[in-house]
């Protein structure tokens, strides 16, 4: 059995201002030993890292040259979306017939959804 169900409102409340007294004094323990901060969940808070202006635009010329490879073979080649072509009639008339078909089925079976 869990030991607070047991306790009354009075009791909880002593609990809860004992444990944020005790906090308040490990806060200010870190502070006085030099300890760095943790927040709430218990993780050392951690510098953000940042990049410098050199990395940046080294990224950036990168992304620039794979960017050109991609353009230029766009263009040398013919893209993909060049090669589709317009969908022939007979294809247009066999896909529709099996969707009738499939459409048939359904309704005999008394459903209007497939």
């Amino acid at each position: 059995m869990n030991q607070l169900t047991g306790l009354s409102a009075t009791q909880l409340r002593q609990a809860a201002d004992l444990k944020e007294r005790i906090e308040k004094l490990q806060h200010d323990l870190n502070q006085v030993l030099g300890v760095p901060q943790q927040h709430g969940n218990g993780i050392l808070s951690q510098k953000k890292r940042t990049m410098s202006v050199a990395v940046k635009a080294k990224i950036a010329a990168s992304a620039r040259e794979r960017w050109a490879k991609i353009k230029e073979t766009a263009t040398s080649a013919k893209s993909v979306t060049q090669f589709r072509g317009k969908m022939s009639a007979t294809a247009k008339a066999r896909l529709s017939a099996i969707a009738k078909a499939r459409w048939r089925k359904v309704r005999a079976a008394g459903r209007t959804a497939l």
